[in-house]
């Protein structure tokens, strides 16, 4: 198959979106299919070349003539390529390429990664729509979305072709115990509800310490929660890091207060690290934490409960220890492989002259004889 992937950009920035379609395009190159990105460019493009994929640049950023300007750039990337299916991973993508549809000869598959936002139902412009949790799917079918268009292919990042091999990343030295998350600076991602919830009980652990990784837009609003607190010197502001698996492999107790969450990628990547995990019990968190046995489900924008739960893992390290344990349990179906075969299965639907290279390889040697 021809396929081509759209994203905003492909900057290495822990957009986990973009980390998503990069790893897809990766392994479908891999696997032997003509694979393409268009976006406006990034790091991963060195990445993605070294996996055999072609990159065009493409704007689409949404003032009104640049997209004008985007839709014939689209038309003559689509003209040069000849793609089968174009996935587009975001919104702007999916109103381009279907407004470009009728006049080419591909199939369109959109991915809802962020249900909550209120354009995510223009995702439902494509033939097929992948919904990356259960949750994500109900929440879809709620919106108008048909179910005969739409498909679960759960979130999974683990062996990415972005990342090293987790024992080949060294542990920082972090103060002990260690309370971490890697989050974008987002009031969404529950940044506040966790300093506030650390604060509650940073006296009774005065050796704990809180460290947030990433960054973003409220970033400052939530340092200036810290400034001039005794605790200014306990909870630390890491900014974005290209290896969070330093952090986790660190972190006694990694925590995700997210008041809403298509699916948690960084869970899965704190599982595999061997963390005790605490998160909130929203949208598709609880999916990714095998409905609460791999990790401790708390409710979202209750400071109280939370506080409650890093002291009951803080104070008894029995529990902790058994929390740590199951965490990196069955975790095969958050490998990336699995995520690109059923992809491609996806694609399968809708591309019926498509013949697998095994298929394709075994005609040409009966050929042959």
């Amino acid at each position: 198959m021809r396929i081509l992937h759209i994203t905003n950009h492909v900057q290495k920035i822990g957009n986990g979106i973009v980390n998503v379609a990069v790893d897809l395009a990766c392994l479908q190159a891999q696997d032997g299919h003509e694979v393409a990105v268009s976006s406006a460019g990034g790091e991963y493009e060195t990445l993605l070349a070294s996996y055999g994929v072609r990159h065009f640049h493409l704007d689409q950023s949404r003032q009104p003539l640049n997209i004008i300007k985007a839709a014939w750039r689209l038309q003559e990337i689509v003209q040069n390529f000849q793609p089968d299916i174009i996935h587009a991973h975001m919104m702007t993508g999916v109103v381009l390429a279907g407004i470009l549809k009728n006049n080419n000869d591909y199939s369109l598959v959109s991915t809802v990664h962020n249900e909550f936002q209120r354009s995510a139902v223009l995702m439902g412009l494509a033939d097929r729509v992948i919904a990356v949790s259960h949750a994500v799917a109900d929440a879809m079918v709620r919106r108008g979305i048909s179910k005969t268009k739409l498909r679960i292919v759960s979130n999974g990042t683990l062996g990415s072709p972005r990342h090293r091999q987790l024992q080949d990343y060294q542990p920082l030295p972090l103060h002990r115990p260690a309370i971490t998350t890697v989050a974008g600076m987002y009031s969404r991602k529950g940044i506040a509800e966790l300093i506030t919830a650390f604060m509650k009980i940073a006296v009774e652990f005065p050796q704990a310490h809180l460290y947030l990784v990433g960054d973003g837009p409220d970033r400052t609003m939530f340092e200036k929660m810290v400034q001039n607190t005794p605790l200014s010197n306990r909870i630390h502001f890491e900014g974005f890091q290209p290896e969070p698996q330093r952090y986790m492999l660190a972190t006694d107790i990694f925590v995700l207060a997210s008041h809403c969450e298509s699916f948690g990628l960084v869970l899965t990547e704190a599982r595999e690290a061997g963390c005790a995990i605490i998160a909130s019990n929203v949208d598709g968190i609880p999916e990714t934490l095998d409905n609460g046995t791999a990790g401790f489900l708390v409710p979202p924008k209750d400071t109280e409960t939370l506080a409650d739960a890093l002291a009951q893992l803080l104070k008894d390290p029995t529990q902790l220890y058994t929390w740590k344990s199951c965490a990196p349990q069955n975790l095969e179906r958050f490998h990336v492989a699995r995520v690109n075969e059923e992809t491609l299965a996806v694609y399968r639907e809708l591309v019926t002259n498509f013949k697998p290279l095994k298929v394709i390889a075994r005609e040409e040697v009966l050929v042959s004889k």
